[in-house]
């Protein structure tokens, strides 16, 4: 038998070679409870990997043995009666020892994943090892994949068009003027996934969080294909320019929707890929569009999946800046009514409605509040992990510990990503109707953001002082006029929602 697991539903993970099942192999999924008792999961996301399941399930007939259990070692005893099973290498640590502590359990390479992990350890190894930049990354996978490329040049003459993808949104939008994004439409087995969520919730047995509204997100390879088309068709021209711009009214903007595709195993990131640039080459999207598209899967999301093995699991107790403060019950009950601040409200709000927001909220909205306030790193991680859609163990233990929550102490990166009001104000729209002011450190108007930023580069001025990147605004510090009346309302503050 050919176990898949929940994130392992496209038909790549089917295809006989390097470790995969015959064509006729039969194929076993589990269904585990267990696995939303461990951690308070968000309701869309239980919902959306539970109907994705299902749904592969469905088509696979009466190749695949469908067992709910309470665990996956009891579901594939009662699936397996002691036949061998064969497993693609899980995406998760805890995943990894349970297959290889079960018996007869055999144990292939992972797929879904463009590079090999002895081909990055080997790429790794070759650089030291200790400060692996996603940028060097992104060049070797660009040249050893043949992407984007003309000859042995970046398509274009440049590797990063980053320069060109940060404008603010358009003036007078409330919504950028895109075509909307591919949605699906709910069938009879989204029924029974929320009719059995809604019993669980109801006997108590497991406890969610945030709501379940219409699924936004594809559960099947074909919707999934669907979505990538509507994307590359209508929506990644105006991508680029405005991928790190926010409007509290559109918080899809132009982005794909097709991270949770992705780490379901709904979508192959080669042909991702592969359908940007044939757009560009076909003069149907511009440059600067899919070289920003293309790096978030062949760049970014494959280094992260690299970084979460290379780094080994003690990776995710990094906490260099020693912040250790729990997360208050209003961000874990994702209390949007307890919140002041626009920006986090909005931001909130919609990781409430839906378990998804795009990367610069998650960064510089969410994130660094949770800096600025010292939270526990690994705290911060459970959470983004549970709330989001896309969220897998994988996905958030290198994108906290190390992108956002700097607490491996620049091994990813090479500053604290935090910043006060100007850059959320500057990026969006969400300041003007906000109680507080982007430029106000102190007083009734001041905004949390920009004394949180202060607070925070004061409390660590001495860990960051070698950090040429932080070196300009560290020494602004000592010429604020204000800095001790920043530190007092901070201490006051406590984690008082802003």
């Amino acid at each position: 038998m050919h176990w898949l697991f929940g994130d392992q539903l496209g038909p790549h993970f089917l295809a006989p070679g390097d470790g995969g099942p015959g064509r006729d192999t039969p194929v076993v999924m589990i269904e585990a409870r267990s696995v939303f008792r461990r951690r308070r999961f968000h309701r869309a996301k239980a919902h959306l990997v539970l109907s994705a399941m299902r749904h592969r399930a469905a088509e696979l007939g009466d190749r695949v043995t469908y067992v709910r259990a309470d665990t996956y070692r009891d579901g594939l005893d009662r699936a397996a009666r002691g036949r061998p099973v064969t497993v693609h290498h899980p995406t998760s640590y805890a995943a990894v020892r349970l297959v290889r502590a079960l018996p007869n359990v055999t144990v292939g390479p992972p797929r879904g994943f463009l590079v090999p992990m002895a081909d990055f350890a080997a790429w790794a190894d070759g650089h030291g090892g200790k400060r692996l930049r996603q940028e060097d990354f992104y060049h070797w996978v660009r040249r050893g994949h043949d992407m984007l490329m003309d000859g042995l040049q970046p398509a274009g003459g440049r590797w990063n068009l980053d320069h060109d993808n940060r404008q603010p949104p358009p003036r007078g939008h409330r919504v950028l003027p895109v075509e909307r994004p591919y949605r699906p439409r709910e069938d009879e087995i989204d029924d029974e996934v929320r009719r059995d969520l809604d019993r669980w919730e109801k006997d108590g047995d497991v406890s969610f969080v945030g709501r379940d509204g219409p699924r936004l997100f594809p559960a099947t390879r074909t919707e999934a294909r669907r979505a990538l088309r509507r994307f590359v068709e209508h929506r990644l021209t105006t991508f680029g320019a405005y991928e790190d711009a926010m409007l509290a009214a559109d918080p899809v903007m132009s982005h794909s929707l097709l991270s949770s595709s992705l780490n379901l195993g709904l979508l192959d990131p080669a042909e991702c890929v592969e359908s940007a640039e044939a757009a560009w080459r076909a003069g149907r999207a511009p440059l600067n569009s899919v070289e920003g598209f293309v790096r978030q899967i062949a760049g970014w999301r494959e280094y992260v999946w690299q970084l979460y093995w290379y780094f080994g699991e003690d990776y995710r107790h990094s906490n260099e800046l020693r912040h250790t403060a729990p997360l208050p019950d209003w961000w874990n009950d994702l209390d949007v009514t307890a919140v002041r601040a626009n920006c986090l409200r909005t931001t909130l709000a919609q990781v409430r409605d839906t378990g998804w927001t795009h990367h610069i909220p998650r960064l510089m909205i969410l994130g660094s509040h949770a800096l600025q306030r010292g939270w526990d790193p690994a705290a911060v991680t459970d959470w983004f992990h549970r709330c989001f859609v896309d969220g897998y163990d994988w996905v958030m233990v290198p994108n906290v510990i190390g992108m956002s929550q700097y607490a491996d102490a620049g091994r990813m990166t090479t500053k604290p990503y935090t910043s006060g009001g100007a850059y959320v104000n500057r990026m969006s729209d969400l300041c003007g109707p906000c109680v507080h002011r982007p430029g106000d450190r102190t007083g009734e108007h001041a905004c949390p953001y920009t004394a949180g930023y202060w607070a925070f580069l004061d409390r660590h001025r001495g860990r960051l002082a070698g950090n040429q990147r932080v070196s300009q605004p560290l020494r602004q510090l000592d010429r604020l006029g204000d800095l001790a009346e920043v530190r007092r309302q901070e201490r006051a503050r406590g984690d008082t929602p802003p």
